[in-house]
């Protein structure tokens, strides 16, 4: 009698399994693919990770409430509740675009403004105080010793420049990568910008910003930035979103203005450029600076096509309906591919077709 062969069925009905399993595991995965995007859930492992870790390790003996309280100050204090009342009244005085008080692009970001300053501000800490402690496990090396020659102040300095300059790569990595732009393309979604827009993220978009900590994890020993820089910063960033016209002058170059970062958020052309949070810099080194002038003031901000659902369509706003699209949006299959054009391209075609 012959011995039976790894992976056949003795009898008059021998079949061999391998061929079968593939075609099922081939069909699971294709269903998989057609229901949902499968690499975002990458990003949502990661962030669920991280926390496990900050959860089981008590987030590296770091104050997790006192954390949270500090970040709610940043976020939503008196100072910053001020400053963005503040830029409001700018927006009615001297705004870029037209548009009835309240429009539908204000009432949808306020929805994202409360998720932000609540449950948004309890899992950006638990992110924080993970992803630090995680590094100083694995690379316990990498914080500098105290440095007496080097004063505060210019450490302090040195961690604000460099955290704006990790944002920026970060950005550029969310316009250029698709799993990451389907966490970011929710901010572009806005046809009102407005400075409220600066709540319009995805809650999981912070697992890609995370890179913007290793700065103040590498000098924590010699400085640390203050909840009132930290504070500034946020209000440098939401006035940029601001529909507001105004430029900055002979800062231009220096700071982004709300008229440079409105070309960030055009409707037409490629948004991978004016990429800066606080400097335009890292725009003007990498050669993706656009520097506004009186035809891009009041241009049209939004995704082309609309890929996701936005609150502007239809006679009534379902806001509810379109604010649980919206953030199951990075999940959901696409027919179409993403298509994510870059001035790189814009920039090398008209020399291609000069050329021929």
């Amino acid at each position: 009698m012959a011995a039976s062969t790894p992976g056949l069925v003795t009898g008059s009905r021998s079949v061999a399994k391998g061929p079968v399993a593939r075609p099922d595991a081939r069909r699971v995965w294709t269903f998989l693919s057609s229901a949902v995007y499968i690499p975002a859930f990458v990003i949502a492992a990661i962030g669920a990770a991280l926390i496990g870790v900050g959860w089981a390790t008590q987030w590296g003996g770091a104050d997790f409430s006192g954390s949270v309280a500090d970040l709610h100050l940043v976020v939503a204090g008196p100072v910053s509740l001020s400053i963005l009342g503040v830029i409001l009244v700018v927006e009615r005085l001297r705004p870029a675009q037209r548009r009835a008080l309240v429009a539908r692009g204000h009432r949808h970001d306020v929805m994202f403004a409360v998720l932000h300053t609540t449950v948004g501000v309890v899992l950006i800490t638990a992110l924080t105080l993970s992803f630090q402690e995680v590094v100083r496990r694995t690379f316990p090396w990498i914080e500098l010793p105290h440095m007496r020659l080097v004063p505060r102040i210019v450490t302090i300095a040195a961690i604000f420049v460099a955290m704006d300059g990790c944002n920026w790569l970060v950005h550029l990595a969310n316009h250029r990568n698709r799993m990451l732009w389907r966490f970011h393309e929710l901010h572009h979604s806005q046809e009102d910008l407005n400075v409220l827009t600066v709540f319009r993220t995805h809650p999981l978009i912070h697992v890609s910003y995370l890179v913007s900590l290793l700065p103040g994890i590498v000098l924590l020993a010699n400085g640390a930035v203050s909840i009132t820089l930290l504070v500034v910063y946020g209000g440098v960033v939401a006035f940029a979103h601001s529909n507001t016209n105004v430029g900055f002058g002979p800062l231009r170059r220096v700071l982004v203005s709300p008229n440079y970062h409105r070309i960030h958020h055009r409707l037409e052309g490629a948004q991978d450029v004016n990429l800066g949070f606080v400097f335009t810099i890292w725009d003007q080194l990498s050669q993706r600076a656009v520097f506004p002038s009186a035809e891009t003031v009041r241009i049209d901000t939004g995704l082309p096509g609309r890929p996701l659902r936005v609150e502007q369509v239809g006679p009534r706003t379902r806001h509810l309906a379109v604010f649980v699209a919206q953030l199951l949006g990075p999940f959901r299959s696409m027919s179409v591919s993403v298509d994510l054009p870059s001035v790189r391209s814009e920039v090398v075609a008209p020399e291609r077709r000069s050329s021929r």
